[in-house]
């Protein structure tokens, strides 16, 4: 049960049908699930097939680096897939947990602020190279999922890794979409924006990637470290002209974005032939996944997006708004996959994105005469906030806070969701660390 408090929540039959369709969703895309239907590793050819690709190993060793939430358990299903003597050696970088990793060393590291464990994981990775002389007889898998960028730290020469904190902290909390933050990030890194897959060079790197962006973008998912970057040091400094952080962040970072605007350093690489990059896991998987529970349930389902994305109230209202005014008429269970950028107060309150979408949602739905629930969940279980994964609600919800006289826009204004939702009660989505992360997923259930 991916779900913990699920007994606290199922107080109706609409509820009790939300939270299986919820769970389908994320057992869908955990690392284990999707590693195993998609990676298969060919002993007798000692080849490696990834979907439709095979990679031949020949005389050569496999090597593992890595990072991001899922990097964990994909660690762990690799070995199992592979073998564990058909691993020479790795090291992998996650946000927590203990893992059953033989070969693979699993170290743990801050998220979403990077830490020294972070960087030191990162150090030791690039250390292999050196260490057992990896030539291009050999293959570097590399695993890679959402929270990679903060997870993989490795500032470059000048840059220190309070420095990037710094940096990175501002920039989550001026409301930066992932591919502003990750331009910034790629330019101050040693590994992102295709330098991870180009120091390897010219050794065969192959990368299973599990996609917490919209779109799929590779540019984008943890940064890049085995891609092409499109963004340029123009690009990282426009993005924090453009959010008046100029005069926020610290001084060794302007100086050197300038510098790269000079041409003074190398940019990222825009070409890589010694690297692949393989999906196997996105947000589409979780709504198919969810969409076949639904129906099972007896609902008509529609799959509207899983490139939702924007300010986080906005999207919400304009979910309601579409819902209300009978668009999806037809349809009484709607899914929706991305992920809604908040813009804080500079003295916010407790809460994700998620719990703020629901929270939004009680007051966006409360013209609707029917039954209704609206729920919005991080794949990963982390709204932000350790272990709660995001917020469920419904008449019963707006019900409750309105006898209660609770002023729910008050709460949604400042960014206090969390302590909105506690104080009603049977709001909260409770799972933990789920070990993987395709972004979120919204669900609207539609009664007679």
């Amino acid at each position: 049960m991916i779900i913990k408090n699920q007994n606290e929540l199922t107080t109706t039959e609409l509820r009790r049908q939300a939270l299986e369709i919820i769970e389908a969703g994320i057992e869908r895309v955990l690392s284990g699930t999707i590693m195993k239907s998609a990676v298969n590793y060919n002993r007798k050819s000692r080849s490696l097939e990834i979907n439709d690709a095979t990679y031949s190993i020949a005389g050569g060793r496999i090597f593992v680096i890595g990072g991001g939430k899922a990097s964990g358990l994909m660690a762990e299903a690799l070995e199992d897939t592979m073998g564990v003597k058909n691993v020479f050696s790795g090291i992998a970088n996650c946000k927590g947990g203990a893992y059953k990793t033989k070969r693979i060393k699993v170290i743990k590291a801050g998220h979403p602020i990077p830490d020294k464990r972070g960087l030191n994981g990162v150090k030791r990775m690039l250390a292999l190279k050196d260490r057992h002389s990896i030539n291009d007889n050999d293959l570097v898998i590399c695993l890679i999922s959402g929270g990679g960028s903060a997870l993989m730290p490795c500032p470059v020469d000048g840059i220190s890794l309070e420095d990037k904190q710094k940096t990175t902290e501002l920039l989550l909390k001026c409301g930066a979409e992932i591919h502003e933050i990750n331009a910034v990030r790629k330019h101050l890194s040693r590994i992102k924006g295709g330098r991870l897959a180009e120091f390897y060079s010219p050794t065969k790197v192959v990368s299973l990637i599990i996609s917490d962006v919209i779109g799929d973008d590779l540019d984008t998912i943890a940064s890049g470290p085995t891609y092409p970057d499109s963004s340029t040091f123009q690009d990282a400094y426009n993005v924090l002209e453009k959010y008046d952080l100029a005069a926020s962040v610290p001084k060794s970072v302007m100086s050197y974005l300038k510098s790269g605007c000079r041409g003074e350093v190398a940019e990222t690489p825009k070409r890589l032939t010694n690297c692949h990059n393989h999906i196997i896991g996105n947000n589409q998987l979780a709504l198919k996944a969810m969409s076949q529970k639904a129906e099972g349930l007896g609902f008509t389902p529609l799959i509207v997006t899983a490139e939702q994305k924007g300010d986080t109230t906005e999207a919400a209202f304009m979910r309601a708004r579409e819902v209300i005014e009978g668009k999806y008429q037809g349809y009484n269970a709607i899914l929706i996959g991305g992920e809604t950028t908040p813009k804080l107060p500079e003295n916010a309150g407790k809460g994700g994105r998620n719990q703020h979408y629901a929270a939004v949602s009680v007051l966006a739905m409360k013209s609707y005469s029917r039954p209704w629930l609206a729920a919005s969940v991080g794949t990963d279980g982390s709204d932000y906030l350790p272990d709660v994964a995001g917020a469920m609600v419904d008449n019963d919800t707006l019900l409750s806070a309105t006898s209660r006289g609770i002023d729910v826009k008050a709460y949604i204004e400042r960014f206090d969701s969390y302590t909105l939702l506690e104080k009603i009660g049977g709001a909260l989505i409770i799972t933990g660390d789920t070990g993987t992360n395709v972004s979120d997923v919204m669900l609207y259930l539609l009664g007679q």
